[in-house]
């Protein structure tokens, strides 16, 4: 595909601007300050208006959102001007957010908290749950796990900050167990798929498409995963489009972000009415993988719906903060209600409706 091309280049020179400027900022001492101060929302309408010359900066992970975006053919029929940079990490994507780099990024449940923690206000415009799990846990060769409290005394990968934290401590608590029974290894999320693979920790966290291509690589070293039925309920199988207040504030950027959260949908919904396409788009051309090992990971992530951004989804987030608080990884028990913009409801509902996706009751 010749986007992929020109998409790769493009990823580069725009992360590279990026974590130059991130860089800068850290070396100067002049960090901008959070963003929190900003006045939220309130009732104020969305914008609808773009003006000629409005762009966004969309953060991506694994190149995913920009390849769905495109393949689609829903970047096209984008009003403003989008480019996506690829990060690792939502600590990584905060930081460029708080550098005022990135208007948009795409991530799991747990860097919203981050921000808010942090006193950085990114609020929740978009959610999309998967009805299968988002994490899997690979385990090194000459390791058993069978159950979740196998894992006592087990090295396991900690990335805080990221949708991987919440999971292990639901995985302990679900097994009876507390940080104090295992020993948590914290590491980068770009850092995992090496430490499980170098033995620098006997289980790992792994999103897709590492899991696959790790268990690909080493099943016959002995590799082996936790049984599914052992971490049914750990993983949330959310995923938060948030964006930046800073850029919330920004009537044109607003409107662009609620053009985008419109595309967003239809391109999702387009890579579940379009499987082969979106497999040869992005596992196979994209991340390397065969046809059968791509398939393979989108009938194990499931159906997926876009829960409406309200107090169901709103108590869940809060459980989540509970969890990391008990756990003594926040501060201070924040509120889950100052980590969702609500205005952009009406906006799923529209999308859902003209895509044909699938709405949900609860998270």
């Amino acid at each position: 595909m010749q986007y992929r091309q020109r998409s790769r280049a493009t990823f580069t020179s725009i992360a590279t601007s990026i974590l130059a400027t991130v860089a800068a900022i850290a070396l100067t001492g002049c960090a901008p300050a959070p963003n929190a101060e900003i006045t939220g929302p309130g009732d104020e309408p969305l914008p609808t208006r773009i003006p000629a010359g409005t762009s966004l900066v969309v953060a991506d992970q694994n190149e995913a959102l920009h390849t769905l975006m495109r393949a689609s053919g829903e970047h096209d029929k984008l009003s403003a001007s989008v480019e996506y940079a690829n990060f690792l990490g939502g600590p990584a994507i905060l930081e460029a957010i708080r550098a005022d780099a990135v208007d948009l990024a795409v991530v799991g449940d747990t860097p919203p908290i981050q921000a808010h923690a942090s006193g950085v206000a990114v609020p929740v415009v978009a959610a999309k749950k998967q009805e299968l799990p988002d994490y899997r846990m690979a385990v090194a060769p000459g390791v058993s796990v069978e159950t979740l409290s196998d894992l006592k005394g087990k090295r396991i990968t900690y990335g805080e900050g990221t949708g991987r934290q919440p999971y292990v401590l639901r995985a302990l608590r679900q097994a009876g167990l507390t940080k104090h029974d295992v020993e948590l290894v914290p590491l980068k999320a770009a850092d995992f798929p090496d430490a499980i693979r170098t033995g620098q920790v006997d289980v790992a966290v792994l999103n897709e498409p590492h899991f696959t291509r790790y268990m690909s690589e080493y099943r016959d070293a002995g590799a082996s995963a936790v049984p599914d039925s052992e971490t049914v309920g750990v993983a949330s199988g959310l995923q938060y489009l948030y964006a930046s207040a800073t850029a919330l504030s920004n009537p044109a950027k607003a409107a662009a972000i609620r053009d985008f959260v419109q595309h967003w949908v239809a391109a999702a919904q387009w890579s579940k009415d379009d499987e082969d396409a979106w497999i040869d788009a992005y596992f196979v051309d994209n991340q390397r993988l065969s046809p059968e090992e791509g398939r393979s990971i989108v009938e194990s992530e499931g159906d997926f719906r876009f829960p409406p951004l309200d107090e169901e989804l709103i108590g869940f987030q809060q459980d989540t903060i509970d969890l990391l608080h008990d756990a003594g990884d926040l501060p201070e028990r924040l509120d889950a209600r100052d980590e969702f913009d609500t205005r952009f409801d009406p906006v799923i509902d529209e999308a859902v409706a003209s895509s044909g996706a699938r709405r949900s009751d609860s998270p």
